[in-house]
């Protein structure tokens, strides 16, 4: 049971129940970042949706293994697959493992990202091109190379209406600023007009591109901000649906985005966020 705060007292909720009716078999789908938090749920939420599932992940291959045999659990097929996505010579190979393997793919999520948090004046450059290499140059190779491959493939109407379809992970913060994380914030601004941008090129092809913008989700970067009563409740003051979102939040949606209830929509947003976005601050007249 999750934690919520009614008038200040916490009372117990029930999370969303893990629910995936729609239908993504004979799509293989590819997550970058996937071995842990959103990325990890939006994999399985895949899965469960039918899609067999590539596992990007760099560093805890253990983690991605793990993945990648419950997703095989499922009745799916898994391949975990070690790159960095901002290198494009890893992005490149990681899609020709992928396609080797699977034949081609259908679904692409940009989700890998991190964060290098300073105060303005005292971040490095080397922090700015980290964190701007990872959540922005990483998001275009990812779909640079879906959109070949899917151009490459072309359509399949008998599989999917949509010739590919593209999720980028961004965040509430390329809508609300965020002090201390000018380099985050930045990159998640770029992620959506990017996204838009790419939408709006390739839409005549019949490929999809949207994104994801999470607000407070309980993953382990942000522990800090959900782990005690204390930082629950100052978390809450933000939140005016007065829960914390949870991963499984983030992968129904995208594995919505992705089928084809959602073939009319593409260049959007969806805010997940519990009202995040809604200024709760200003709810009394600021």
């Amino acid at each position: 049971m999750a934690d919520k705060q009614i008038n200040g007292q916490p009372e117990k909720v029930a999370p969303p129940q893990k629910q995936y009716p729609v239908v993504l078999t004979g799509q293989p789908a590819l997550v970058t970042g996937a071995s842990s938090g959103i990325g990890k749920a939006v994999a399985l939420g895949l899965a469960r949706s039918g899609a067999d599932v590539v596992v990007n992940y760099i560093g805890d291959a253990t983690a991605a293994e793990d993945i990648a045999h419950e997703i095989e659990s499922l009745g799916r097929r898994a391949l975990a697959i070690s790159a960095d996505v901002s290198k494009e010579d890893e992005v490149e190979h990681m899609y020709a493992q992928a396609i080797q393997h699977f034949g081609t793919l259908h679904i692409a999520v940009s989700n890998a990202g991190l964060q290098a948090d300073a105060p303005f004046d005292e971040m490095t450059l080397e922090q700015w091109n980290k964190v701007i290499g990872v959540n922005l140059t990483g998001q275009f190779l990812t779909t640079r190379a879906a959109v070949r491959e899917f151009k490459r493939r072309g359509p399949k109407p008998d599989i999917s209406v949509a010739t590919g379809k593209l999720l980028c992970m961004s965040s509430v913060h390329q809508e609300i600023p965020w002090g201390g994380h000018v380099n985050y914030a930045t990159s998640k601004g770029g992620i959506n007009m990017m996204m838009r941008s790419i939408a709006q090129e390739i839409a005549p092809l019949r490929i999809r591109v949207n994104a994801i913008a999470p607000g407070a989700i309980r993953t382990p970067i942000n522990r800090e901000a959900w782990d005690t009563p204390e930082a629950y409740n100052k978390l809450m003051e933000l939140v005016p649906y007065l829960r914390i979102g949870e991963p499984d939040d983030i992968a129904r949606a995208a594995a919505w985005l992705v089928s084809d209830a959602a073939d009319y929509i593409t260049g959007a947003t969806l805010y997940i966020d519990g009202g995040m976005t809604l200024y709760p601050g200003f709810a009394t007249g600021g």
